[in-house]
């Protein structure tokens, strides 16, 4: 071959040769980045899987926590189906490879509506956990006050006491400054017995919130020092019995205090001594109180 036809056609082989290796070079390169990027991909997948799967374990758990500290049959029936789903999710999400997008997807949304049904737990048995200390403290004050309450209470076994028997408790009513005073023919206080046309008892419903609100009919007895009721042959039922009343009144009750003023006319005699005034309304006792008339 020609010398001067064979050195052009040599010095282009090793350009194309030159070329065709630095292509694959960078080709090798590409790939190796490639493989790199998809690697890190790949770490980046799992330790979401893994965050995803610790958050789903600790939702289980503190369904177990909240099961503890509640007592309503109700709601724990309802924490155990939401951590029965929480259960199955997590199974779900520890058999899904952490590249399956679709499936990580779904699971990334169950996790959050998992994230704000036990945040509304968590709220609701805080709720109740404050208004079962605000009950309690509230019966505390009702048992030093009627020892009647008082007997009742202590005489239930400790496993049956429930929070709707506290509310009932607690929203008893409570009649407060008992008075009685003889009046005169002329409706003026008189402390001779001979000259008493009528005998005045004054007293207020106290304040509760935690009470039913409208008409009350309201029973007033006066026992004489004999133990006999002063009454016109009206009786109620208290405590699975009838018993006579002295008056009886209708008295609108709004929750907050309520004075209430009722008279007995006198039409028979007197003796001196010690007289007892109670009051009763809801079937309940809610205030006594005696009185010496000379």
């Amino acid at each position: 071959m020609n010398k001067k036809v064979w050195i052009p056609l040599a010095i282009l082989a090793l350009l194309i040769l030159g070329g065709l290796g630095y292509w694959l070079g960078f080709l090798y390169t590409s790939l190796e980045d490639q493989k790199k990027v998809n690697q890190d991909m790949q770490e980046l997948a799992e330790l979401d899987k893994k965050e995803m799967q610790n958050e789903y374990e600790r939702f289980a758990q503190q369904y177990s926590e909240m099961k503890m500290q509640i007592s309503n049959d109700s709601i724990v029936e309802q924490l155990t189906q939401e951590q029965l789903k929480t259960q199955r999710l997590l199974k779900e999400l520890k058999e899904v490879k952490a590249n399956d997008a679709r499936e990580i997807t779904r699971l990334k949304k169950e996790l959050a509506t998992c994230r704000e049904v036990i945040r509304s737990y968590v709220l609701e048995i805080d709720s109740l956990n404050r208004l079962n200390q605000n009950l309690t403290a509230e019966n505390t004050r009702v048992r030093g006050q009627y020892e009647e309450a008082t007997r009742r209470i202590e005489g239930l076994n400790q496993e049956k006491t429930s929070l709707s028997e506290k509310v009932a408790i607690a929203a008893q009513l409570d009649a407060v400054g008992i008075n009685m005073q003889m009046n005169d023919k002329k409706g003026k206080a008189t402390k001779k017995l001979d000259k008493a046309k009528n005998l005045q008892v004054n007293f207020s419903i106290a304040k509760n919130v935690t009470a039913s609100n409208g008409v009350k009919t309201v029973y007033v007895r006066i026992q004489t020092p004999t133990g006999q009721t002063l009454t016109n042959g009206g009786t109620f039922n208290f405590e699975n019995k009838s018993i006579q009343y002295s008056m009886k009144k209708q008295v609108e009750y709004t929750g907050n205090e309520t004075p209430v003023t009722m008279f007995w006319n006198i039409s028979e005699f007197l003796t001196e001594g010690s007289y007892k005034v109670s009051i009763f309304c809801d079937g309940h006792l809610i205030g006594s109180r005696n009185f010496t008339f000379n």
